[in-house]
């Protein structure tokens, strides 16, 4: 887009209300989406990450909501219903939180203290509502790139804890195992951002990047004061595999909680969309890691623990209907579903809970045509 349809996101402050959805997208200096129309900045840390950013909204939305606004005046004023934060929108600002941690940490700031608590808050999110926090790891329906190193991390140490736990894991092996999983890629992240909108193999310089990253992540865990070995090392090994052919170091033998991470880092990478290529499917997935695993406890543990359909998929149902699966089920492989799509595969307005234990909701297998889906507010 040209520079003169462009306004800097801090020159129309004025009309970004925290807490209320906004009036318009915004997007980065490179012009990726950060926010969508209607999505909500929770606080005012999360508009300065937008601006440090270099956010910017287009001219067009800005004069168009500036005429709505002016119209209204004349109005007699109502005020606005009360909105309370949702569990969905503190996952939000999760993602800008751990952001603000990345910018400090590429500044060399001592941070051990800070990424120890932000790894203590994210497990006890994600304790809050397993069903959700596996529902905003499958799901991923917004396709904001510019924020893909932030979003993989939060969602492979989701897939990282629920696989430790599965495996008996105590409270502290998980504790590094997140601690891993958030910053494995920091010294990547906008070589992944990039990434994933490139419709492209990645060139010489890119590979040379990747294979170094674990490398670069570890010294920059270490530059901002982290001396955990086990955390280090599990960030530094972290593409390593049984057996060799892994990297940085050719290692043939690999700790369980290294191979825990590659594979909550390769299953989340394959359920998440490109701009050029749709995610696979979580069955597609798990069929893949178990390849990879060659059937290894680990793998068990993962697919165990995200279930045969996990909450976040869309599915198609015996009658007809389009779902996405809200709930795992507590017993055998029947979840709960909500109905989003009618007998032809369009789009409904309301939403009806289905249990798939009944034959005639039963799921028939996963939805293949997204598109017609993307943007389902999740707390819908």
């Amino acid at each position: 887009m040209a520079e003169d349809q462009r306004v800097a996101l801090w020159d129309v402050q004025d009309l970004v209300a925290i807490g209320a959805p906004l009036p318009f997208r915004v997007l980065d200096a490179l012009g990726r989406l950060l926010l969508s129309q209607g999505q909500v900045v929770a606080n005012a840390a999360q508009l300065e990450s937008l601006l440090a950013r270099g956010a910017w909204v287009e001219y067009d939305a800005v004069a168009k909501f500036r005429v709505a606004r002016d119209l209204t005046k004349a109005l007699p004023a109502a005020a606005p219903p009360p909105r309370s934060n949702s569990l969905f929108d503190r996952w939000q600002q999760h993602i800008w939180e751990l952001d603000a941690l990345f910018r400090k940490m590429a500044k060399r700031l001592p941070l051990a203290q800070e990424l120890e608590a932000f790894s203590h808050q994210f497990i006890a999110l994600v304790d809050r509502d397993v069903d959700v926090a596996l529902y905003m790891a499958v799901r991923q329906d917004d396709r904001r790139f510019a924020l893909y190193a932030l979003t993989h991390g939060l969602h492979a140490a989701t897939l990282a804890i629920l696989t430790g736990r599965q495996l008996g894991w105590d409270a502290q092996q998980v504790l590094c195992i997140t601690r891993a999983a958030l910053t494995m890629n920091v010294c990547m992240l906008e070589l992944q951002a990039t990434m994933a909108e490139q419709g492209t193999p990645p060139t010489p310089r890119q590979i040379e990047q990747i294979r170094s990253h674990p490398e670069g992540s570890a010294q920059m865990l270490r530059d901002c004061g982290v001396a955990d070995e086990d955390w280090l090392n599990t960030v530094l090994d972290h593409h390593e595999q049984p057996g060799g052919g892994g990297y940085p170091r050719g290692l043939t033998e690999v700790l369980d909680r290294v191979r825990v991470l590659r594979a909550a880092d390769v299953f989340s990478a394959k359920i998440t969309p490109r701009a050029l290529r749709s995610p696979l499917t979580p069955q597609q997935a798990a069929r893949d890691l178990f390849q990879l695993e060659a059937g290894s406890g680990v793998a068990n543990a993962l697919i165990k623990s995200v279930g045969v359909h996990p909450p976040g998929e869309l599915v198609q149902l015996q009658n007809g209907e389009i779902a996405l699966v809200t709930r795992r089920a507590a017993k055998g492989p029947a979840p709960l579903v909500s109905s989003i799509g009618n007998r032809n595969g369009q789009p409904t307005v309301g939403t009806v809970a289905r249990d798939t234990a009944q034959p005639e909701f039963a799921i028939v297998g996963p939805c293949m045509e997204r598109a017609k889906f993307l943007r389902v507010p999740p707390e819908r």
